[in-house]
């Protein structure tokens, strides 16, 4: 079984190494990875880390955390939204996160070319594809999710429907290598790369405004459902909006509070259209919130100086990091 990795650029390398450290020394037993000792895990924060160890040639570790979601994985192809340990914690079961496994389980396979891997994989990923695809609508939105009653929570969201989009166009691409047939998926897809670019209205109608937030804006582009020049008309229309320079993106309009998360996304979309040099700037930024132990501080009340959650280092912060540098160095 070989493995191909994907250096990042010279000068993130160190911290890129050092990233993973940190969230390899998170990693349960159990194979979860929850957000900092003693937190919560949540599946799709647990995937973004394994991508992260598999960037990085960690690929035993990323494993073990997949099998950990795979016998977590509830019947309906749902996970519950978050755990402590083991235990569930809260019983919403989000679309976005049962889909979110595709992504991890082909970006693993990526890595380590391991076909046997990715079958033990595919009864989860098919059944979690599936969850995600049943809560569909005929205009083509997916709703976010289902409450702890299993009630279907009535509205579909741009940032996770976008994550959805991509997450299902791995699961297509998994059953291509296993010679499964998901045609029903692409029409699935196509239906909700549409409702994505052309019926903005079907999304985020629940009352808040969702376009104060930054994923809004940048998703669709990250994820890849806007290219090209659609996708570089949408990134320059709000930048000046949420681009606060020499510090990376804010996380919300309203609020002064930079993230290295939300940054590193932005740069990932940047990356995706070719902006490299954008992107690298951005990256730079983050630096500054890095801290000794190889982990990132959540983010920066930009007004105040000071670090944002007060005291938060999260290994899902590290794991946007390490794929974000990593981007730059090679564009799939």
């Amino acid at each position: 079984m070989g493995q191909t990795l994907r250096k990042p650029p010279e000068r993130y390398r160190e911290v890129v190494q050092r990233a993973a450290g940190f969230i390899q020394r998170h990693q349960l037993p159990s194979g979860a990875i929850p957000y900092y000792e003693g937190g919560v895990a949540d599946p799709w924060d647990m995937v973004e880390c394994a991508i992260a160890l598999d960037l990085c040639g960690h690929s035993e570790q990323a494993a073990a955390a997949y099998r950990w979601l795979r016998t977590r994985q509830n019947a309906d192809g749902s996970w519950f939204y978050q755990y402590l340990g083991d235990e569930p914690q809260d019983h919403a079961k989000d679309s976005n996160h049962s889909a979110y496994v595709a992504t991890g389980v082909w970006q693993h396979y990526l890595a380590t070319h391991d076909v046997a891997f990715l079958a033990e994989m595919w009864p989860a990923v098919d059944l979690g594809v599936q969850f995600a695809l049943d809560l569909q609508r005929p205009d083509g939105e997916i709703f976010w999710a289902r409450d702890g009653g299993n009630q279907p929570w009535p509205g579909a969201l741009l940032t996770g429907s976008s994550c959805t989009w991509r997450s299902v166009s791995h699961a297509i691409a998994i059953a291509g290598v296993l010679g499964h047939d998901r045609s029903r998926w692409s029409e699935a897809n196509a239906k909700l790369e549409t409702a994505i670019r052309a019926r903005p209205w079907l999304f985020d109608r629940h009352g808040e405004n969702a376009r104060r937030y930054a994923m809004n804006w940048y998703y669709p582009v990250m994820c890849g459902v806007l290219t090209g020049e659609e996708a570089s008309r949408r990134l320059q229309a709000e930048w000046h909006d949420f681009v606060i320079e020499g510090w990376g993106c804010r996380c919300s309009l309203d609020q002064p509070w930079v993230t290295v998360a939300e940054t590193c996304e932005l740069a990932m979309a940047l990356t995706n259209l070719g902006r490299r040099d954008q992107a690298a700037a951005l990256l730079d930024w983050t630096i500054q919130l890095l801290d000794d132990d190889g982990g990132f501080w959540t983010g920066i009340n930009v007004d105040e100086r000071t670090i944002w959650p007060p005291g938060e280092k999260t290994t899902w912060t590290a794991a946007a990091a390490i794929m974000s540098m990593v981007a730059l160095a090679d564009q799939r």
